[in-house]
């Protein structure tokens, strides 16, 4: 039998045990109210909501606060490197009345003209279409605008970066391509070793700036082994290097190079259905990164910006996937939906970049002949 003081401790154990419990309750409760703080009211937003605010806001009225006020600004400006974004572009303006204005360079030189304008104080693009690795640089510039997108779910995980600055339209995946007048179904590589045949001397060609496509195979293939292999193809058969995917695919059409390693796999297919004698041939490992659109912090027409964001993440991507390009979108299907791809990593390609520019001149790019 207890004694009274017993009872008394056993009492006061359990009212402590019981007001820590109701305690930490309330800490959990509150540290989930401070996180969630952090993100934006998803079902009401004041109707003097800047821009800033409407690309973190995901609510149902989202997309007719953006259609009205874009259509206020009635402009947008974006600097691209896909030539058909100009489609893209011309389909936007048909479907909400805005009209665009475009510049189109190299990755290096898209990436090289927004840093330079905003180190100038000089902001009138409001769109950057880019690789992977060159808008994780501006990025890193601190040049872009985090977006939140209803549709971001709908994207494959390597489209969806972490800090939301920029998000991947399509997938560029690198692939072969031959004349099919040149060479034979039956006699094509199955693998990157069978080029070392000579039988494949004077029909190779390369583009000049694929360092990063390189440097990932490398890492797939294992560095040492596979530094050892191309050295010893561009020793036995020689390799043309050309600036520019597009320009080697038509190249590998006119026959004059008949076996091309590296262009994306959109460029064949979209001049074989034109008519040219070409093919992609996919070698394993097919290497892959995205291709990205971002908003600009200081965009001049964010409205018009984000409302372009959206529809290339929704209409866009039905439209690219119509002129062969492979939409991150995992309701489309593409070629690609069943097969392995490694995806370069943008911050990786960033960070070793020097390496794999170094790599890939040493090994290719100055031997070749």
């Amino acid at each position: 039998m207890h004694s009274p003081l017993t009872r008394h401790f056993a009492v006061r154990r359990h009212s402590l045990i019981k007001a820590l419990t109701q305690a930490f309750v309330a800490v959990s409760a509150l540290c989930s109210l401070s996180a969630n703080a952090a993100e934006p009211v998803k079902s009401s937003l004041s109707p003097n909501a800047t821009a800033i605010e409407l690309a973190l806001y995901t609510g149902p009225d989202r997309q007719a606060r953006l259609i009205e006020a874009a259509k206020k600004e009635g402009v947008l400006t974006v600097y691209h490197v896909y030539p058909a974004l100009t489609e893209m572009m011309a389909a936007f303006t048909k479907k909400y009345g805005i009209k665009t204005k475009a510049w189109r360079a190299g990755s290096e030189a898209v990436l090289q003209r927004v840093t330079t304008e905003a180190k100038g104080n000089k902001f009138e693009v409001d769109i950057v279409q880019n690789n992977a690795p060159e808008n994780e640089a501006a990025y890193r510039e601190k040049l872009l605008q985090e977006v939140r997108s209803n549709y971001h779910q709908d994207l494959i995980p390597q489209a969806v970066p972490a800090h939301k600055e920029w998000v991947g339209i399509t997938v560029d995946v690198w692939t072969a391509a031959y004349n099919t007048n040149k060479i034979k179904k039956e006699d094509l590589p199955k693998t990157y070793n069978d080029l070392l045949n000579p039988k494949w001397k004077g029909e190779l060609g390369i583009e000049a700036n694929n360092h990063a496509w390189f440097g990932s195979l490398m890492t797939q293939l294992g560095e040492d082994k596979g530094l050892a292999l191309f050295n010893n193809i561009v020793a036995t058969n020689g390799i043309s290097v050309r600036k520019g995917h597009s320009l080697l695919t038509m190249l590998v059409s006119s026959g004059e190079v008949p076996l091309a390693l590296t262009v994306y796999s959109w460029n064949p297919e979209q001049i074989k259905a034109k008519g040219a004698p070409v093919e992609g041939l996919a070698l394993q490992p097919l290497i892959a990164q995205p291709s990205t659109i971002a908003m600009l912090k200081k965009s001049p027409n964010p409205h018009a910006a984000l409302l372009f964001y959206e529809f290339m993440l929704s209409d866009g991507q039905k439209l690219l996937s119509d002129v062969s390009f492979i939409p991150t979108s995992k309701k489309i299907d593409n070629p690609f939906s069943n097969t392995t791809l490694k995806y370069i990593d943008p911050g990786t390609a960033l960070d070793m970049q020097n390496k794999w520019v170094k790599m890939y001149e040493d090994a290719v790019t100055k031997k070749a002949k």
